[in-house]
């Protein structure tokens, strides 16, 4: 119920509360949060800049007390607290929060860390000269002015702004149910962006993306996004800006081999000591493995620069990509083009703003024309009222002297000369100095009607042509770009690439086990040392009696492995997806990492990059066939796999090799035969395709190793019982597929039969992997070069009479020598 007069009204409760609530959501909205769209400014920030403008603090003025400025902004214009008033006033004066500073501040006004300013006794300031252009003209009747809020003076509804503020400093805030973030941008490009679209009214946003190619950030930075992304921002008001650091990387003097990732620049609104202690935090719980600490090395030479030391041998790539992932180095800053246009608020497109600031300033011309053609004619008037008297002065001394007071002879002035006097001409006739009466005031009078006489037409000229005043617009902002603008501070470097979980880890290469029982881990390489030939290696892998380890390859992270079955089924992997466990852990089973049926075992591991359709998968089964299939045939990831190949029901896949389509394959058996023949033999196939006959077996024997020739490389063959030898190439006669082949190498009761048959080159080291999990890794050059049909020499010696070879990897490029241990 309501009392108005005496009179009780019922209301409707949720009918006040919705009028309540929308009186005081447009009083956020208008009167505090969203700027006026023509000056870029709320409330608050365009109060304090009146208070000093009635306080003369143009940029060539003295300093004064901020205090000052706040009381009498408070006192005068805004009756809030001082210290709401103060922030606004400091965050104006901040040259990492405004892109160009409207406050020129003398004393501690904060900084970047972010530290506060000091209190408002104690710094000084005055007006730049953007904020002096935002005031200029204020007193000629540019804008309207309503009472403040005593009704005791009078303020500006918005300001004249020649200076394109909202566009170029931007602005941030938050009102009821809505929010504005405009980005700031480059002066000379929104300058070059109002004056394309006065010369091209027409024009589109895309026209317009070749003058404002992006937002500009006082912190600098780099912007990834692309062209296409900036232009739909700009078009619909609304969208994201990724904001990166800028970063290099340098060498530490102190630690050689040692680098150090510097950040110079950092994104908007992000404080220094914020991005500091998040990444330390990050460095503390291993997220960024590969850095050493976080220093602040800023001074006032360098505000911003962030130190992060790296460990030896890191890739600074992948720590930068860490960086941005799990830091503030890398933000998003959400654009809502909102402001209030004529006191509504409105989502604006880039156009819009722009021709929102040139009709403000078309108006403000206007308006100020209109007040100097009144005044221009008014002085007009009363010239042609002083050089009529001078024209009549000896009538006009007599007038007055024989007048008895003012009133009357101006009265008679107006009356008995020869050519009418208003009133007002009269009076500046009786207000007139004796010395206008020489000569030399005569000329100068005549030359100021004709001036004004002049200034009058311009003045009507301007009015009368919309062309003018755009003119003068285009000569005003021209005028500021040539004494004001500056180069970018923001790259704009294109979009990038959403980082994959790829580019957070190092492209290190790794040594991937599997056993035979399916349990797969992978380890750095250095994990294992190099040993002489007969060394007893050290253990790989700690397994089951029941299992051992069946499968070793050297594969780099970011490669894909795809794993192929024994029945014949395709699984994809990447290396880094591996569980990287301890030297002696057994690994993690296979069937939680794949979807691998029942019964199946893994047969091989083909490291690839990129699906190349130029590239093949080149397969061999343990009764003899092989098959040909592009490698773009394997690209679509499915998690359940794929048939790469169709087996019966008795034959099992044994290796696969990855191929140009012009090699040389070799087909090594248990009992110690090889088949040589060319890779064009075989046709290329589809996926389920069962392939043909490559190797023509003898009753019990078995296909052991499928074998990739290169040119200057030999055959390296290692049995069961640890005896082994190369041999080259050229001892293997080259058959057509599908025949027996010659003898590899004498399987005797010494040597048992033929673990692995593998290419290798001088200089290449092997890994040999036992039944009880032993690892001995050797240079090939301590393998002894021996002939076809020769036994070998011992390659590995055995902890245990039950021990057995049952995987070899090679390693290529290996020069390390070691010790026997």
């Amino acid at each position: 119920m309501a009392a108005t007069g005496g009179i009780i009204k019922d209301l409707l409760i949720e009918e006040e509360l919705r009028e309540s609530y929308l009186r005081y959501a447009m009083s956020v909205i208008v009167s505090r949060a969203l700027p006026d769209a023509r000056d870029g400014l709320k409330p608050s920030q365009r109060r304090i800049l009146v208070a000093m403008n009635d306080l003369n603090l143009g940029p060539r003025s003295a300093f004064r007390k901020c205090s000052k400025i706040c009381g009498d902004t408070v006192g005068n214009y805004h009756p809030h607290g001082t210290e709401s008033v103060y922030s606004t006033l400091v965050r104006m004066g901040q040259e990492w929060n405004m892109r160009y500073t409207l406050i020129d501040p003398q004393g501690n006004f904060g900084s970047i860390d972010p530290d506060p300013p000091a209190q408002m006794r104690y710094p000084e300031a005055r007006m730049t000269a953007f904020a002096e252009m935002m005031m200029a003209d204020l007193t000629e009747d540019t804008v309207d002015f309503v009472p403040n809020y005593e009704d005791r003076r009078q303020e500006p509804v918005v300001l004249p702004a020649t200076f394109p503020n909202l566009l170029v400093n931007g602005s941030q805030g938050i009102a009821v149910g809505m929010a504005t973030s405009l980005p700031p941008h480059n002066l000379g490009e929104i300058i070059d962006g109002v004056v394309h679209l006065i010369d091209h009214p027409d024009c589109s946003g895309v026209d317009l993306s070749r003058f404002v190619h992006g937002p500009d950030f006082p912190t600098g930075g780099l912007i990834c996004n692309s062209a296409r992304s900036l232009r739909n921002t700009y078009r619909t008001g609304r969208g994201q800006i990724v904001v990166r650091s800028r970063t290099k990387v340098e060498n530490d003097p102190r630690h050689k081999g040692r680098q150090s990732i510097i950040i110079s620049e950092i994104p908007y609104q992000v404080g220094k000591q914020r991005i500091i202690e998040i990444t330390a935090e990050c460095i503390r719980s291993g997220k960024i493995p590969g850095a050493l600490n976080v220093v602040d090395h800023s001074d006032r030479t360098d505000p911003v620069r962030i130190a992060i030391p790296l460990r030896r041998g890191e890739d600074p790539k992948i720590v930068l990509n860490q960086l941005f992932k799990f830091t503030p180095l890398q933000t998003t800053f959400n654009v809502h083009m909102l402001a209030l246009v004529r006191g509504r608020p409105r989502t604006l497109s880039l156009k819009e703003l722009l021709e929102i600031f040139r009709e403000h300033r078309a108006d403000v011309i206007r308006r100020r024309t209109r007040f100097r053609l009144r005044r221009a004619e008014a002085r007009l008037h009363i010239l042609q009222g002083l050089r009529i008297a001078l024209s009549n002065i000896e009538q006009v001394i007599k007038i007055i002297r024989a007048s008895a007071d003012a009133p009357a002879a101006r009265a008679r002035l107006m009356r008995e000369l020869s050519e009418e006097l208003t009133e007002k001409q009269a009076q500046a006739v009786l207000d007139m100095r004796l010395a206008r009466l020489t000569a030399l005031e005569h000329s100068k009078l005549t030359t100021d009607i004709n001036e004004t006489e002049t200034h009058v037409r311009e003045y009507r000229a301007i009015l009368a042509d919309v062309r003018q005043v755009l003119d003068i617009i285009k000569k005003d902002l021209l005028e500021m770009k040539a004494k004001y603008a500056d180069a970018r501070r923001t790259e704009i470097i294109g979009a990038v690439d959403d980082m994959t979980d790829e580019d957070l880890i190092a492209d290190d290469e790794m040594a991937v086990s599997i056993s035979h029982a399916g349990y797969i881990k992978r380890q750095p390489l250095d994990t294992y040392r190099a040993q002489r030939r007969g060394g007893k290696g050290v253990l790989g892998m700690t397994t089951k009696e029941e299992d051992w380890t069946e499968q070793l390859f050297i594969a780099s992270m970011h490669d894909t492995l795809l794993i192929l079955t024994d029945r014949g089924r395709l699984h994809w992997l990447k290396v880094y997806e591996v569980p990287q466990l301890s030297r002696t852990a057994k690994g993690r089973a296979t069937v939680n990492l794949l979807n691998i049926q029942k019964g199946e075992k893994i047969a091989s591991m083909v490291p690839v990059r990129t699906f190349d359709p130029d590239r093949y998968l080149f397969m061999a089964t343990r009764k003899g066939t092989v098959k040909k299939t592009s490698l773009e045939l394997f690209g679509n990831v499915r998690p359940a796999g794929i048939f790469a190949i169709k087996l019966d029901n008795d034959d099992r896949l044994i290796g696969v090799e990855l191929t140009d389509g012009d090699s040389q394959v070799l087909l090594a058996t248990k009992d110690g035969q090889a088949v040589l023949f060319d890779e064009t033999d075989v046709r290329p196939m589809g996926r389920v395709a069962a392939g043909v006959k490559g190797a023509g077996l003898q009753p019990g024997d078995e296909v052991v190793s499928l074998v990739k020739l290169a040119p200057g490389s030999q055959i390296l063959t290692i049995c069961e019982n640890g005896y082994g030898k190369r041999t080259e190439i050229e001892e293997y006669r080259k058959v057509r597929r599908g025949a027996k082949g010659v003898i590899n190498i004498n399987t005797s009761e010494r040597n048992g039969k033929v673990v692995a048959c593998m290419a290798v080159r001088p200089g290449d080291g092997v890994m040999v992997m036992t039944v009880g999990g032993l690892v001995v890794r050797m240079n090939v050059d301590e393998i002894s070069t021996m002939g076809r049909a020769a036994q070998g020499v011992r390659i590995v010696s055995f902890r245990g009479d039950e021990d057995r070879v049952v995987a070899v990897a090679r390693i290529v490029h290996e020069h390390e020598n070691g010790t026997n241990e």
